[in-house]
């Protein structure tokens, strides 16, 4: 397992081979002191007994898809599914296999590229895919650069699944969240998708103002709007550091997971797409190119 860090005077990341899984990300708080502000393992050796896909890059499909499977271009792709749910690309997803480091740049804006290729009904997926994902630092800023290219038609849905906690308290209800999201996809007990996008009006989950978190736990598929630069901000009132998120996808799961206080920001397509014909498309052709493009800025409030 090989570790990489590169760095800019704002920000570290440390990024492993394993899952093209971001460990650290390092910055300073309003007293100067530098905090990890994502959840990771201490040691790299650790994560292929993590079950939480801690700063990992998941595929094929990120979230959720339903009736054990899908069917593209008239043909049944049956998948690996527990109580009726396809979760995180299956039983072994990207974020359990081993990916190529590609590239290191330690430059002014360093980067470092990383590669994957899903083979052909690897998890039940048709096609090979060939995928990158590439993390670069601009000033205060991590991009996240996903790109896919398949040989055959497929269904793709990448993303980054860091939980990132911006201070140290035992809890995220103080965080300051807003989200750029008047909608979110229905789901039911089980978090699959009814099929029917709703308002977020009148509801907990409005965050169009940022509020304090509280006692809302989320696991919720938000619907971006289109008109503005921005998909989430998060502050912290006792570390300083604010974040905020920006992406080309049309929707982000935002996760506060129980066991730990943090909170995923997942830029990616709705979950369980390939079943809903009326949500954003998920199909990949040959001759096209996905593009998973997010940024997360980090600023003191």
């Amino acid at each position: 397992m090989k570790q990489v860090t590169i760095s800019t005077p704002f920000i570290t990341l440390i990024a492993l081979d394993y899952g093209a899984i971001i460990q650290k990300l390092l910055v300073k708080d309003k007293d100067g002191n530098t905090i990890n502000v994502v959840v990771g393992k201490e040691f790299p050796s650790d994560y292929p007994f993590d079950t939480k896909a801690l700063g990992a890059s998941v595929g094929r499909y990120a979230g959720r898809i339903s009736n054990g499977g899908f069917v593209l271009d008239r043909e049944t792709y049956p998948l690996y599914e527990q109580k009726g749910i396809h979760l995180h690309g299956g039983k072994k997803g990207f974020h359990k296999r081993d990916w190529k480091i590609e590239e290191v740049h330690q430059g002014r804006e360093p980067f470092v590229k990383l590669s994957y290729l899903s083979k052909h009904l690897e998890e039940g997926y048709p096609g090979n895919l060939k995928t990158t994902v590439t993390y670069k630092l601009v000033n205060n800023s991590l991009h996240i650069r996903y790109e896919a290219s398949t040989d055959r038609t497929t269904v793709v849905n990448l993303t980054n699944h860091s939980y990132f906690r911006i201070d140290e308290k035992s809890k995220v209800d103080g965080y300051g969240l807003q989200l750029n999201s008047s909608k979110m996809v229905e789901t039911l007990a089980d978090k699959l998708p009814t099929g029917k996008v709703v308002s977020v009006s009148e509801t907990p989950f409005d965050f169009l103002q940022e509020k304090e978190i509280g006692s809302v736990r989320l696991d919720t598929p938000f619907v971006l709007n289109s008109n503005s630069q921005f998909a989430a901000k998060v502050a912290s009132k006792n570390s300083g550091i604010s974040l905020t998120v920006q992406t080309n996808q049309p929707a982000l799961v935002v996760y506060t997971p129980p066991e730990f206080p943090a909170i995923c920001f997942e830029t990616q397509n709705y979950p369980d797409a390939p079943n809903h014909k009326h949500f954003p498309s998920s199909v990949l052709r040959p001759g096209e190119l996905y593009e998973n493009i997010s940024e997360f800025t980090f600023d003191l409030i």
